[in-house]
C-alpha cells in the first residue's frame, strides 16, 4: 500500500502492516513430534531424554511439551519447557467431544485452543502428520536443517560437555593402547594377546567397556587395520598384524546430556614402514594447516583445498586406483554436538566458519598395500583463530 503522491506508505499504513506481521507471528508455532533419544533437535529443544515420541511446540516464545502419564512427572523436573501439558487430559477432552484421540486430533485441539494456524516443522517431520495437518487447514512449512540455527554456535556449557566427551574418548583410546602394549609379535606377523591372535573385536571391547564405565555410550567404534583402513568408515574386524597401521576413531556420547566427543589416532604396534611414516608426517602437516587457517569468517572449502594441495605437492594424490578411491577423499571436518555429524562442514563445499562453531579437524591418507592414517582433533572457532579442546598426544609407533 502506497500513497499516490510519494509512493511511500503512510504512518498509518506502516502500523497496519506491522500489526499484520505480528498477527502472523502470533498464530505460528514451531512443532516437533519425535523421541528425544533419537532426534537431536528434540533433545536440544527439551533438554531431556525420552525413548518414545512426544509433542513439543513453541508459540509466542513459550515452550510446551505434551507428556504421557508415564513421563509427565519427570518432564516437570527435567524438561526445558515453560508448560508441561498432560496427554491423557487432552485425550479425555477429545473423548468428551466425541472425537478419537489420535495424534492429529490432539495436535488440532492444542492449536485451536491457542489460535495457532501456521506451523514450522523440521525436514524429518512425519509426512503423514504434515498431510493430516494440511487437510485440517493448517499451513505447514518445512524448514531444512539447521532447524534451530543456534545449534551451530555452541555455548560455553556445550563446549564443556563436548570436552568432557573427548576426555572419555581419550580414556577409551588409552585402554586400547594398553592392550596393544601387552601383545607379542610372533613369526607369522600377527599380534598375540594371552596366546591368541589379537583382533579388532578384542580392542573394541577394551575401548568400549572403558567408555561405558564412565557413563558414556560408545557407538560403532572404529578400530581398523591394514587395508581395512582404506575404507575410512570400516569398523574393523579380525586379526591385527604387527607393523601395520591401526586407526582408532572413537566417538562416545554422554548419556547425561547427549553431547558427543570425536577423536582419531593412528598407531603401529611394532615398526612402521618408511612410507607409512612419511604419510603420517604428511597428515600431521595437513592437520596443522587446519589449525593455522580455521578462524571466524574463513571458508571451510579453502581450508580443505589447501590441505589437498599440500598432499598433492608431497606426492600423495587422490583418485580411483583399480576401482578403489585412495588418497584423501573425505571432508576435513564437520560440526560436533548433539549429532556426531552436524553443520558446519569443512569440505569441498562453501561454508563460512563462525566464532563458537565446534568442528573436527581430521585429514587422512589411505593407500592399499600401505595402510591408512587419520588424525582427528576438535577445535572451537574463535575470532582470531581456534582453540583445540582435544587433550591427547599423537604418536605412531608403540
Amino acid at each position: 500500500m502506497t500513497t499516490a503522491r510519494s509512493g511511500q506508505p503512510t504512518a498509518k499504513e506502516r502500523l497496519s502492516f506491522e500489526n499484520q506481521k505480528s498477527d502472523l507471528r502470533g498464530n505460528q508455532a514451531l512443532l516437533l513430534v519425535s523421541a528425544s533419544e533419537g532426534d537431536a533437535n528434540m533433545l536440544y529443544a527439551t533438554g531431556f531424554f525420552v525413548p518414545d515420541p512426544f509433542i513439543f511446540f513453541q508459540h509466542k516464545q513459550k515452550k510446551y511439551v505434551v507428556m504421557s502419564d508415564l513421563e509427565i512427572d519427570r518432564a516437570k523436573k527435567q524438561a526445558n519447557a515453560d508448560r508441561v501439558l498432560s496427554l491423557s487430559l487432552c485425550q479425555r477432552k477429545l473423548r468428551r467431544m466425541g472425537r478419537t484421540p489420535a495424534m492429529i486430533d490432539i495436535l488440532d485441539l492444542l492449536f485451536r485452543e491457542r489460535s495457532i494456524r501456521r506451523l514450522v516443522v523440521p525436514a524429518n517431520f512425519s509426512a503423514l502428520y504434515a498431510d493430516q495437518l494440511r487437510a485440517k487447514g493448517y499451513s505447514v512449512q518445512i524448514k531444512r536443517d539447521p532447524y534451530f540455527a543456534e545449534r551451530e554456535t555452541k555455548s560455553g556449557a556445550e563446549v564443556k560437555h563436548i570436552a568432557e566427551s573427548l576426555r572419555v574418548a581419550r580414556l577409551g583410546l588409552e585402554a586400547g593402547i594398553r592392550t596393544l602394549k601387552r601383545t607379542k609379535i610372533k613369526r607369522d606377523g600377527y599380534l598375540y594377546l594371552n596366546g591368541a591372535r589379537l583382533t579388532s573385536e578384542t580392542l573394541k571391547t577394551a575401548v568400549n567397556t572403558t567408555i561405558m564405565a564412565q557413563g558414556w555410550l560408545p557407538s560403532h567404534t572404529i578400530i581398523s587395520s591394514g587395508n581395512q583402513c582404506v575404507d575410512p568408515h570400516h569398523e574393523g574386524s579380525g586379526p591385527i598384524k604387527a607393523h601395520s597401521s591401526i586407526i582408532f576413531d572413537i566417538f562416545p556420547r554422554s548419556q547425561k546430556n547427549g553431547y558427543f566427543g570425536d577423536m582419531s589416532r593412528t598407531v603401529v604396534r611394532g615398526r612402521a614402514s618408511d612410507k607409512l611414516k612419511e604419510i603420517y608426517a604428511t597428515v600431521q602437516a595437513g592437520q596443522q594447516i587446519g589449525f593455522d587457517m580455521i578462524r571466524d569468517g574463513v571458508n571451510g572449502k579453502a581450508v580443505h583445498q589447501k590441505i589437498l594441495e599440500l598432499f598433492s605437492a608431497r606426492g600423495f594424490s587422490t583418485g580411483r586406483v583399480n576401482g578403489r578411491m585412495q588418497g584423501f577423499f573425505h571432508g576435513t571436518g564437520h560440526g560436533l554436538g548433539l549429532d556426531i555429524h552436524e553443520p558446519p562442514r569443512i569440505a569441498p563445499v562453501d561454508g563460512t566458519l563462525k566464532t563458537g562453531h565446534v568442528v573436527t579437524v581430521e585429514p587422512g591418507l589411505y593407500y592399499l598395500g600401505v595402510g591408512g592414517v587419520r588424525l582427528e582433533d576438535v577445535v572451537v572457532v574463535t575470532a582470531k583463530g581456534n582453540r583445540n579442546i582435544t587433550d591427547c598426544p599423537q604418536f605412531l609407533e608403540i
